[in-house]
């Protein structure tokens, strides 16, 4: 599109302040006043209004969503790396253009995996309850007795950006790194990673020590750890989830918990957000399980990092070139 006046930018949530004032700038910017999502009704008066929608992983983008957004509407700039909630392939046949953050938040997400990593293992919320508690009656040489990580296996589910850097952090850290991706990395970064590659997925989880879930969600990733592979898990392996909750069948996996068929998990996600599975939460209190609200990426740095992305694409956008982090159906 050519050089014109400054486009319509609609944001659905609040974004950290100096980006809000750099898009004030920038672009004719409608700034959300919560912290909130919008409801469906005011996302879809926002989309019909909007040139440029800035929407979050909350708002629902589907088909139905786009054939109600009118013909203003040119581009959706997602404020995220994932784009699960946009109906890209629909968008795209429409004429809008989708964009989103990637690669900003890879450390993030990779420090919070290794957090959780350790803090089931190691018992650590199970801990911090008891001193929340006022329970602990001191040091005992055979209490509150967790795991080491030192030379465990770690099984990386997707070996994306996210995926590597867990996989080097886990290094660090002793542990064994192993793999299942849809394709192969290259030889010299399972060389730096001491990587093995498993093209098989079942054979894999039938042999690690830890699993962590580091693959985006689409229609083929739902539930892809189904009751039957969860079943493939040995009793004494913990499982770790980042990315997003609808890849674990959480149904199975509370099951699996209770009947003491996993020996732990730690999750960042869920299947049903912002819901949480009452059971989960259950047995987050006996320290079987540790639950972190969604914030893996939640760090000012790469919220700001973000933000500056969304700009980037709504400004070449603008200008009448290709934005440089544009999603098109076949990426998916």
């Amino acid at each position: 599109m050519p050089n014109r006046k400054k486009p319509l930018v609609v944001v659905t949530r609040r974004l950290p302040d100096v980006v809000e004032t750099r898009m004030r700038e920038l672009f004719d910017t409608r700034l959300a006043d919560s912290e909130t999502a919008m409801t469906p009704g005011k996302l879809l008066e926002a989309a019909r209004t909007a040139e440029v929608l800035v929407p979050t992983v909350t708002d629902r983008i589907d088909a139905s969503f786009l054939a109600q957004a009118g013909d203003s509407l040119k581009l959706i700039a997602n404020f995220g790396n994932g784009v699960d909630n946009i109906d890209v392939d629909t968008a795209m046949k429409r004429g809008i253009t989708v964009t989103n953050t990637p690669g900003v938040l890879t450390e993030d997400t990779a420090d919070m995996t290794m957090a959780l990593v350790l803090a089931v293992p190691r018992r650590v919320a199970e801990g911090l309850g008891v001193l929340d508690q006022g329970e602990w009656t001191g040091w005992s040489p055979t209490w509150m007795l967790g795991h080491r990580i030192w030379g465990k296996r770690l099984g990386i589910l997707g070996m994306g950006r996210i995926g590597q850097a867990v996989a080097r952090r886990a290094k660090a850290f002793g542990m064994s790194i192993h793999y299942h991706n849809r394709r192969r990395v290259a030889a010299a970064l399972e060389e730096e990673l001491e990587a093995t590659y498993w093209d098989s997925l079942d054979q894999m989880l039938a042999r690690m020590d830890i699993i962590s879930v580091n693959c985006p969600h689409t229609p083929g990733t739902f539930h892809l750890l189904s009751a039957r592979r969860l079943k493939l898990l040995r009793k004494d392996a913990y499982i770790v989830n980042t990315a997003r909750g609808e890849i674990i069948d959480e149904n199975a996996l509370v099951r699996m918990l209770e009947a003491g068929e996993i020996a732990g998990a730690g999750l960042d996600v869920f299947e049903h957000e912002p819901a949480v599975n009452p059971k989960l939460l259950r047995l987050a209190r006996t320290g079987k399980v540790a639950l972190l609200p969604h914030m893996g990426s939640a760090t000012l740095e790469g919220r700001i990092e973000m933000g500056e992305k969304v700009i980037v694409n709504i400004k070449t956008w603008m200008d009448g070139h290709r934005p440089p982090d544009r999603v098109l159906p076949s990426m998916l």
